[in-house]
C-alpha cells in the first residue's frame, strides 16, 4: 500500500509540474503532506516534514550565497575583459568563433543561470555569426553543449538536487567524475571546432561586415553599466578560481566557503554600503526562487523517507526487474539520463525517479552514488538547453529566432554523443559499474 502511495505522490507530483499546473515548490509541499496524511501518519508529518528541511538547510543556505555571489562577479564586468579577448582571438574565422562561443558559455554558465549565459553569449557573439554569414542554429549548438558541459558544477542546481535527493557530498558525486567531465569539454571544444569548420567550408570566403547592428543595450543595462569594476576584474577571477579550489580540497564546508567569497567579492567590489544592498537586492529574486525549490524539497525528501516510501517502491521495482537487468541499472541509468530531459524537469527526476532507481540498484548490489553519477552526465545537465522543460530553452529560442524543432534535431545527437563517451570514461576508470 505504502509504495502505491508513494508511486502516486511521485507520478501526480511530476504531472503536476510538467503540465505546468503547479510550480514545484507548492507541488512539493502539499502533495507529498496530503499523501502522508492519506496514509496514515497524521500530524506526524509535521515533523517529517521539519527531518526534511533539516536535511536540505545547508544545500538552501549555499545555493542563496553561491547565487549571489556569482551574480556579484557578474556583475561587476568580470567577463567583459574576456568577451573582448575572444572577438580579438576569433577575427573572422569561424572555427576560432565557434571555439570562442563554446569557451563564453562555459564561463557564463559558472553563474549556475543558463538564463545568464544565454543573456550573455547570444548577444555578444550573434553579430559575428550573421557578419559571416553563419547559421545561427550553429550557435545555439556550440552555446548548448559549453553550458550543459558546465551545468554539472557541484554548486549548480542539478548537482545539488542530485546530491540532496541521495544525501550525498561533492566528493562523493563530483570529484570521481572529474576525469569523464574533462574529456566531455575537449569534446565540446572538438565538436565547435567541427561545426566552425563545416561553416567555413559552407561559406567559403567571406569579409566580415565593416559595421555590424549590435544590439542596443536595454534601459537595465545601461543603467547596470555603472556597477561594473573593471579594474578589479583580475583579483575577481583569482577570487573564482580560489573558490573553486577550497571546494576542490573539502576542508571548508561549501556553505561556509560560498558565504566568505559572496562577502568578500561584495565589499571589494562595493565598498559602498547603499551599491552593496542594491546588488543584493538586485540578484535577491533568483537566489530567493532557486533557494525556496531546494527548501521546498526538503518536505518532499522528508516524507518520502521517513514514510518508507521510497524503500516501498524501491522493493516493487526490484520485483519487477529482471536479475539479468537489475546489475546494470547504472547503466541504464546513464543511457536514460539525456532523453529523459526532454521527459522529466530536474526536480522531478531527481526528486522523484533517481531515488527509487538508486533503491533499485541497491538490491542489486549497485551503489547509488554510481547510479547517480550516471544519470548525471545527461540529464538537465547536458540535456537541459535542448529540454522544452526549462525557461533557457526558450530565451535561447527566442534570442536567437530559431525553432525548437530544428534546434533538438541539430543538438541532440552531439548532446548524446558526448553524453555516452563520458559515461564510457567514467566506467573505465571505475567511477561507475557497468
Amino acid at each position: 500500500m505504502i509504495a502505491g502511495i508513494g508511486f502516486i505522490t511521485v507520478l501526480l507530483s511530476v504531472f503536476l509540474i510538467l503540465k505546468h499546473y503547479m510550480s514545484p515548490v507548492p507541488t512539493f509541499i502539499l502533495i507529498p503532506a496530503i499523501a502522508s496524511v492519506a496514509a496514515g501518519y497524521g500530524w506526524q508529518t509535521g515533523e517529517f516534514i521539519l527531518h526534511g528541511m533539516k536535511s536540505v538547510a545547508p544545500i538552501g543556505i549555499m545555493f542563496i550565497f553561491a547565487t549571489l555571489f556569482f551574480g556579484i562577479i557578474i556583475s561587476a564586468g568580470t567577463l567583459a575583459p574576456i568577451i573582448h579577448f575572444i572577438f580579438r582571438l576569433a577575427g573572422h574565422d569561424p572555427i576560432k568563433i565557434c571555439l570562442g562561443t563554446a569557451l563564453l558559455a562555459m564561463l557564463a554558465e559558472t553563474s549556475t543561470s543558463g538564463v545568464v549565459a544565454v543573456m550573455i553569449v547570444v548577444p555578444a557573439m550573434m553579430p559575428l555569426f550573421d557578419g559571416l554569414g553563419m547559421r545561427r542554429t550553429t550557435m545555439a549548438t556550440v552555446l548548448s553543449l559549453g553550458a550543459g558541459l558546465i551545468c554539472t558544477q557541484p554548486w549548480g542546481s542539478t548537482a545539488q538536487r542530485c546530491m540532496l535527493a541521495l544525501n550525498l557530498t561533492p566528493a562523493d558525486l563530483w570529484l570521481p567524475i572529474l576525469l569523464p567531465l574533462g574529456v566531455g569539454m575537449i569534446c565540446v571544444f572538438l565538436t565547435a571546432a567541427y561545426l566552425g569548420w563545416q561553416e567555413k567550408k559552407r561559406i567559403g570566403p567571406v569579409q566580415l561586415a565593416k559595421k555590424i547592428n549590435r544590439r542596443k543595450p536595454t534601459a537595465e543595462e545601461q543603467y547596470m553599466e555603472q556597477y561594473k569594476r573593471p579594474k578589479l576584474a583580475v583579483f575577481n577571477v583569482l577570487l573564482v578560481l580560489f573558490t573553486i579550489a577550497i571546494l576542490i580540497i573539502g576542508l571548508v564546508p561549501t556553505p561556509v566557503v560560498f558565504m566568505a567569497a559572496m562577502a568578500i567579492a561584495l565589499i571589494t567590489n562595493y565598498p559602498n554600503v547603499e551599491a552593496q544592498k542594491f546588488i543584493l537586492g538586485y540578484h535577491a529574486k533568483n537566489a530567493l526562487v532557486m533557494s525556496s525549490i531546494v527548501f521546498a524539497t526538503g518536505s518532499l525528501v522528508g516524507i518520502m523517507n521517513d514514510t518508507g516510501m521510497i524503500t516501498a517502491m524501491a522493493q516493487a521495482i526490484v520485483y519487477i526487474i529482471p536479475d539479468s537487468l537489475g546489475t546494470h541499472i547504472a547503466l541504464f541509468a546513464g543511457l536514460l539520463g539525456l532523453p529523459a530531459s526532454l521527459l522529466f524537469d530536474p526536480s522531478s527526476f531527481y526528486f522523484g525517479v533517481l531515488p527509487v532507481l538508486a533503491q533499485a540498484g541497491a538490491a542489486y548490489g549497485v551503489a547509488p552514488v554510481e547510479v547517480a553519477r550516471a544519470a548525471f552526465f545527461g540529464q538537465m545537465n547536458m540535456g537541459f538547453p535542448i529540454s522544452p522543460l526549462t525557461g533557457t530553452t526558450f530565451l535561447l529560442m527566442a534570442t536567437t529566432r530559431i525553432d525548437l524543432a530544428e534546434h533538438q534535431k541539430k543538438t541532440f545527437p552531439w548532446a548524446f554523443g558526448i553524453t555516452i563517451i563520458m559515461l564510457v570514461t567514467a566506467i573505465a576508470i571505475g567511477a561507475i559499474t557497468p
